[in-house]
């Protein structure tokens, strides 16, 4: 009994941790990029600002969730409703989901008009922190 209570409280400790990990963003530009404040990457993120291309991670990841909670306040379902209204409409088109973080990285170090977001452990010289959203 006492073997199943450390192994769950180690798994839960794990998923904390997780979750701290997964908080510590920073959205990323092409290192000739300005920075940004929390508004506007909002706007950008919620397509009220057409500011260049944007790439999000994938649906999956928790660090998807935890992006547009932090940058605009939003939660997954209110993003991609308001992402579909404005895909339907032809006023925006959806930022492009790529795999991961290495990924994002090397497409925003590429394109000067290109912002992305990714863990802050994952950050490098190749792109510039435009914003850190901890």
């Amino acid at each position: 009994m006492k073997t199943c209570q450390s192994l769950f409280l180690a798994l839960l400790l794990s998923a904390f941790a997780g979750l701290a990990h997964a908080a510590d963003l920073v959205v990323i530009g092409h290192p000739s990029a300005s920075s940004l404040t929390q508004a506007q990457v909002a706007d950008i993120y919620l397509g009220k600002s057409n500011s260049g291309t944007l790439y999000d991670l994938p649906e999956s990841s928790p660090l998807f969730a935890a992006f547009y909670e932090k940058a605009t306040g939003r939660n997954v379902s209110q993003v991609k409703s308001t992402w579909a209204r404005l895909v339907f409409s032809g006023q925006a088109q959806a930022p492009t989901q790529l795999p991961d973080s290495n990924a994002v990285k090397r497409a925003v170090a590429e394109d000067p008009r290109a912002i992305g977001y990714i863990e802050r452990s994952a950050l490098d010289s190749s792109v510039k922190p435009l914003l850190d959203l901890e």
